[in-house]
């Protein structure tokens, strides 16, 4: 099968010619229909630090897929043959501590799809099939291709309560435009986005966010202050990583709010924790993927019930083989989401 493989330690990737893989008896095979870029992904692509010490070349990789499944395993019985299906991308122990509580999402031996494993930059990828979500056959399969990183989004802001608050998005790559769409379907009652980037806000204008702010052109917090009479946001959703805009989300965030990370800052980030957290009374959350599964079951709502319109933020489709076009679009932030079709 072709399969995008990363080859070296080193940048770039190479599209390659390699086996169909062969499931155990808990597992699917799954033909893909289509694939999306994450930025992980291109994290792993450009071999920055974290991929350094995290992956081990030459190996596909991939994890945002929606497919069919062209082969079931004899001791599988929750989905079928032909089933339109996509993934959840943390393969967990059962285990440990965490998953006997079912907090399935932190298991301390989790291993990710196309990072720790096999991925789905393929024609077929083989999953075990508890991980497995199955999709209404009338969504397109680009669409059930960015329910993962939705999953990332819905849980970030899901975390607390945004119903008639305000909510500060920072950093608009695909993620964080779509948890612009999510808080407004939720009910906020401002969807501020911010970033540097002028074709990613535009798309966050487009999924719903009541205003946008371009962090190269004003002061963040003062734009922040000006729209909340000078209390702050209740919420922020912190999608970037940047030490900058990371301490900018603390200096906004009203007393008692609400600050949920997503982002993977590449370094150790300093903060005013005296000021910005202790006498602001903030809870600080970690978010790291999503609740197996109550946040699938969320993402799929989201969807059905057309509340979310993933489709303004799903910008580039390519064919497999033209997948450094859809990279060299990813880094230079000038896309949304990116699609490839194997």
């Amino acid at each position: 099968m072709k399969a995008i493989v990363k080859h070296q330690r080193g940048y770039g990737a190479e599209l390659q010619m390699i086996d169909i893989p062969k499931i155990k008896e808990d597992e699917v095979l799954i033909k893909v229909k289509a694939t999306s870029i994450c930025g992980t992904d291109v994290h792993i692509y450009t071999w920055d630090e974290w991929s350094q010490s995290r992956v081990n070349p030459p190996y596909a990789f991939g994890h945002e897929f929606a497919g069919e499944i062209v082969e079931v395993g004899s001791k599988v019985n929750n989905v079928q043959l032909g089933d339109q299906v996509s993934a959840e991308t943390h393969i967990v122990c059962y285990k440990c501590p965490q998953c006997l509580q079912g907090d399935y999402h932190i298991c301390k031996d989790t291993k990710i799809i196309g990072v720790d494993t096999q991925g789905c930059f393929a024609e077929y990828v083989a999953l075990p099939a508890v991980n497995v979500w199955k999709n209404p056959k009338e969504m397109p399969y680009d669409v059930a291709s960015v329910q993962e990183p939705m999953g990332n989004a819905v849980h970030t802001v899901l975390a607390g309560d945004v119903t008639g608050k305000s909510v500060a998005v920072i950093g608009c790559g695909p993620i964080g435009i779509m948890a612009v769409g999510v808080a407004k379907a939720a009910g906020a009652s401002q969807v501020i986005a911010i970033d540097l980037n002028e074709y990613r806000l535009d798309l966050a204008t487009k999924m719903g966010a009541t205003t946008v702010i371009n962090a190269k052109e004003a002061n963040p917090v003062e734009e922040v202050m000006k729209l909340t009479d000078g209390h702050g946001v209740e919420v922020v959703c912190e999608m970037s990583g940047h030490p900058i805009a990371m301490n900018q989300g603390f200096k906004m965030i009203t007393n008692g709010g609400r600050v949920s990370i997503l982002s993977l800052p590449v370094r150790p980030v300093e903060l005013d924790i005296t000021n910005d957290i202790v006498f602001k009374g903030v809870t600080v959350q970690g978010i790291t993927g999503r609740k197996m599964y109550s946040t699938w079951q969320q993402v799929s709502s989201l969807l059905k019930s057309g509340q979310v319109d993933v489709k303004p933020m799903i910008t580039h489709h390519f064919p497999l083989e033209e997948f450094e076009k859809g990279f060299d679009l990813m880094i230079s932030g000038q896309c949304g989401k990116v699609v490839l079709h194997p």
